[in-house]
């Protein structure tokens, strides 16, 4: 299949390449399937959720661990019972990047993960029930100006 997307231009995809979301991320409850596309030089931790029905529509993310190692995103029971798995270790997790100019002024959402099966490839953004996390953590505080990733 072919789509057209807001940062790759036109590429090809797989069936099988697709994240779906049952309930969509928050604040785009109608976007149920996105393809998950590496930003080139991203060393694989920037990364670009590009939804499938809305060109226009993408998100920058990024791999929470490249960040912060110890991050800890655990999901409440009701939560890995919709993904189908007992532990929050047995899935990806990816957060929300907000990019701004200058990039240091950027942030990413460590409070709202997105939780990905990988296995099944079902995708569901929660907010995580703890203080140690915040929705707007400055990408400067994990290294300054010349580390920030986005």
């Amino acid at each position: 299949m072919k789509l057209q997307t807001k940062y790759f231009g036109e590429i090809e995809y797989e069936a099988g390449d697709v994240v779906h979301f049952p309930t969509g991320p928050f604040g785009f409850e109608e976007e149920h399937e996105f393809l998950i596309l590496p930003f080139e030089g991203g060393a694989g931790s920037l990364l670009c959720f590009q939804s499938t029905r809305t060109p226009a529509l993408a998100f920058v993310a990024m791999d929470p661990f490249s960040l912060l190692p110890h991050y800890e995103p655990v999901l409440q029971p009701h939560e890995l019972k919709e993904l189908g798995v007992k532990d929050s270790q047995e899935l990806g997790f990816y957060v929300l990047c907000v990019v701004k100019k200058p990039v240091s002024d950027s942030t990413v959402n460590l409070k709202c993960p997105v939780a990905i099966h990988p296995e099944t490839r079902t995708a569901r953004q929660v907010i995580l029930e703890t203080d140690a996390y915040e929705m707007r953590h400055p990408l400067a505080q994990f290294g300054g100006e010349e580390g920030a990733p986005c």
